[in-house]
This record gives C-alpha cells, structure tokens and sequence, in this order.
C-alpha cells in the first residue's frame, strides 16, 4: 500500500522494509525512507509507508508537509488555493514557496511577520483577518493582488497602508468586521473612510460596503434610511415607542379599478374569453390524459382465459 496523505506520525506507522532497498537510489518525498513505488505520471517516487491521517493539531510554523496533507499536492509551485484557518500559526515558514499561489486563507492565526508573503505575486485574494498583524510593508510586491481582509488585526496609523497604494488591481479593503466584531486600531479615526478613500481612489468595495460602481446608490440609500430611522426612534438617549403607527397608503390603494375608459373594458372582456378558453382547453387535456393512462394500464395486465 503506498503513501496516503498525510504526514509521517512515526509512532502510528510501519514501514515494510525489503533486502531489495539496498539497489534502490530514489528517495521518498515525505520523507527520508528508500521509495518503494512510482508515480509514473509525474515521476515522483514515495515509500511504503502506512500513514495514519490524523485531526489537524496548531502548528506554529507551516512546513512542506503541513501543505502536502492539506492540498494533497507534493509539488509546493502546483497550489493553487490554500485554507489554513484558525491552526494557531505564528510562522508563514515556506509558504513564500508556492509562487503560483492564487487565494489565501490565514485567518484565525497568531500571524505577525508577513515578509513570506512578498515572493506570492499571483496572489489575488488575501485573507489575513483576526491575527497580530501591524507592518504591511512585504504586501507591496503582491502585484495581483484585488482583495484584501486585514480586519481584526492592529494596524494603528493610515501610514501603515501606504505601501499598498502600488497594489494598481486591489478594488477591495476590509480592516473591520462588524459581523465578527473584527477591527483595527486605525478604524476609531472619525475621518478613516474619507482617507482611506483618498488614498485608494481605484477600490470598488471598502469594510464591505460598495462605494463606487452599480449598487453603491442603494447601499447609501438604504444606510441613509437606517440612520435616519434610527436617529427618529431615540430622545434624550432613550427609544421611542410609536404606538399610533398607521399605514402609508389606504387599505384599497393596491387594488385594481375598472376605468370607463371602453377600450379598457374591451381588453378586460377579451382576457376573460381566453382565460375561459384555456380552462377548457386544460380540461380536455387532462380527460385524454387519463383515457390514455387507462387503456395503458389495461395493456399491461396479464391475459386470463377461463377453461
């Protein structure tokens, strides 16, 4: 049996060892053991080991074979998605490795140096949200990059974004979070969306509310109207209940009146004629549907004589 994904726990593996290893010079890629078996499709060769695949467990650093048991690939450079959330990681180790790397998600960690990261240009979407994170600095060479989740981090100063202001394709920031309550120290400054904006002239979405491009009205729309309602319902700091609420319209407003108006009568009478039409023409369908199933299921009887 050859090597399933997984990394090589010693203590719940056997290795089946032969006389026949000694002629062998190919060495396993999980680990240092003499392979045993080819795949001949890529050309890799791995060991006979049994491997045991366990729950994932935190680990501090990412290493080769944390990625292999997670993706399934043995080639680093062949990554394309990776998902690597809440494992407790502190070190990024040799993910500046899978240079064809696409979407990335480190979210939940204890990350605090992103330097691994700057080797990643393809990268196009970024998640490093709820970890330690305050120096962007490494995120400038991420050319590709279009979307960025930094909330819940400790960003403290708008300098600390200015080295993303080459990233030309990023239409996307997000350094809160109000549905996990995610922020950044940088948030509390009563003009951060008006800077932010500034300084990113090109970015479509911000903290997830769209501010340029189709649907940026309603959503300011609608955030108006929130407000508005909200700022009416408090007085001295303390809600209002409006108990003589009433309806906007009369409770005959939606429905239709007949007009004078004989063309409109006409159409009205012309409608119900072929409404009335249908109702019989659907009526004769459904009759020579079931004769058809009848005589259908009399065929499928078997015969019966009498002697």
């Amino acid at each position: 049996m050859g090597c399933l994904i997984g990394p090589p726990y010693t203590e719940q593996t056997q290795c089946l060892r032969h006389s026949a290893l000694a002629s062998l010079t190919h060495t396993c890629l999980l680990c240092d053991c003499v392979a045993l078996c080819k795949n001949r499709r890529r050309g890799l060769f791995f060991c006979t080991h049994i491997y045991l695949i366990l729950p994932d467990a935190d680990c501090e650093k990412i290493t080769p074979g944390l990625l292999k048991s997670r993706t399934g690939e043995f080639d680093l450079e062949s990554i394309l998605f990776l998902k690597l959330r809440g494992l407790g990681i502190v070190d990024l180790g040799c993910i500046g490795e899978c240079l064809n790397l696409e979407k990335l998600d480190l979210s939940g960690n204890n990350i605090t140096n992103v330097a691994p990261l700057a080797s990643l240009r393809l990268l196009s979407v970024l998640c490093l949200s709820s970890n330690r994170i305050s120096n962007l600095e490494p995120l400038r060479n991420c050319e590709g990059l279009q979307n960025l989740n930094l909330a819940g981090n400790i960003i403290s100063s708008i300098e600390n974004l200015q080295c993303l202001q080459l990233l030309r394709k990023l239409e996307s920031i997000r350094l809160k979070d109000n549905t996990y309550n995610y922020t950044n120290p940088v948030c509390r400054n009563a003009a951060y969306k008006n800077i932010v904006l500034e300084m990113f002239p090109h970015i479509k979405v911000l903290d997830g509310e769209r501010v340029v491009g189709r649907g940026s009205e309603l959503y300011q729309l609608c955030k108006d109207i929130d407000e508005t309602i909200k700022a009416g319902s408090y007085k001295n700091g303390q809600l209002v209940e409006h108990t003589d609420c009433k309806p906007w319209v009369e409770d005959n407003y939606w429905e239709l009146k007949r007009s004078n108006n004989a063309i409109i009568e006409e159409a009205y009478k012309q409608f119900n004629d072929v409404l009335h039409e249908c109702r019989l023409l659907n009526n004769r369908a459904s009759h020579v549907i079931s004769q058809t199933e009848r005589s259908m299921s009399l065929k499928k009887q078997p015969k019966q004589y009498a002697i």
